[in-house]
């Protein structure tokens, strides 16, 4: 899929540019603005060819859909029909960032769910998602606002990076605060299903709903899905440029920089605060603590890109455990590392 090149309005979060840019998805435009977790690139949900812009733009496959942001009650009531479930989950998280799969109705194009009948549906916590989603008086779609597959952005300069000239304008929020994409979670299941992790953990979850169970994909085949069953499940996510090497321990990490310094690799780490590497000439993103994984989500993303923006060749980086948030991080990084 492709577009011709367009001019992106880089606007302020003024209430003068929150109006333009609210215009701007009315008349059928594409504008990324931030929330709590990524930015996002938004167009009108209810009309399919600006949600069509918003796959031309990214270069998305149409069998990959795509999350409705809303406002308010009276919004969420156009695009989705709410269980009794959802509704306590809404009570519990929204707004925030929780992700719920609920049965769509008429007014949702097929595009935006791949065809499926459920929509994903959420609320942002993030005031200038708010204040644009009330200006514009629709429900935006709005998946992350970088190209299909690569690192997903958390900040203004990340959006422009892979989509300027291809977009109409940004909302500057300035950078994004969890990180990493919202929590997925399908309610109408018994248990319900977690299709992807994140700042929102089964843990939190679980008091509310009972037990949450993990997706688990089925085996890959080289054939494209037809249709993906919920939104930030495809293998193709998150990626760097540069080929990423994980790692579980410091040890492995200079172990594998040994061999990579070997073979002329340039390499590149996301190095935890409390680690230490043993080599020169090793570009660094100096992460965060690794026993915080709130900070390490924070920076994830705009670390690979940084790493990118160096110009390794290849990127080592830690996994943190699989508990609460460090679930979330894995999941990123275990995607990113098979796209290559």
């Amino acid at each position: 899929m492709s577009q011709p090149e367009r001019t992106t309005q880089r606007l302020t979060t003024s209430p003068t540019d929150i109006s333009r840019a609210a215009g701007i998805l009315r008349s059928g435009g594409t504008v990324a603005f931030p929330t709590e977790t990524v930015y996002g690139l938004g167009a009108n949900a209810l009309d399919a060819n600006a949600v069509a812009s918003i796959f031309a733009a990214k270069e998305r496959p149409n069998w990959d859909p795509v999350i409705v942001h809303v406002s308010d009650r009276a919004m969420l009531d156009q695009v989705a029909i709410v269980s009794p479930q959802a509704e306590q989950l809404i009570a519990a998280f929204w707004p925030g960032p929780l992700t719920l799969l609920l049965p769509r109705t008429a007014q949702v194009p097929d595009n935006v769910t791949a065809g499926r009948p459920l929509v994903g549906v959420r609320m942002p916590a993030h005031p200038i998602a708010r204040a644009l989603i009330e200006a514009t008086g629709l429900p935006i779609a709005a998946p992350s606002a970088n190209r299909f597959g690569r690192t997903s952005p958390t900040t203004p300069s990340h959006v422009l990076e892979d989509l300027d000239q291809r977009i109409d304008g940004v909302l500057d929020g300035g950078p994004t605060t969890v990180g990493v994409e919202s929590t997925v979670l399908d309610p109408n299941q018994s248990p319900m299903i977690l299709y992807r992790p994140g700042a929102i953990t089964a843990g939190m979850l679980e008091p509310i709903t009972g037990p949450v169970t993990l997706y688990q994909p089925p085996q890959q085949t080289t054939a494209e899905p037809q249709s993906l069953p919920s939104p930030g499940v495809g293998v193709r996510h998150y990626a760097p440029r540069a080929r990423l090497i994980l790692v579980n321990t410091e040890s492995e990490l200079n172990n594998r920089l040994v061999q990579l310094i070997a073979d002329k690799e340039k390499t590149g780490v996301m190095l935890p605060q409390d680690w230490t590497i043993h080599h020169r000439h090793v570009e660094t993103f100096r992460w965060n603590s690794f026993d915080d994984n709130a900070a390490l989500a924070h920076t994830l993303f705009a670390g690979l890109r940084e790493l990118d923006r160096r110009g390794v060749s290849v990127i080592l980086c830690p996994l943190p455990e699989s508990v609460g948030l460090g679930l979330a991080i894995r999941d990123r990084l275990e995607k990113a590392a098979k796209s290559k």
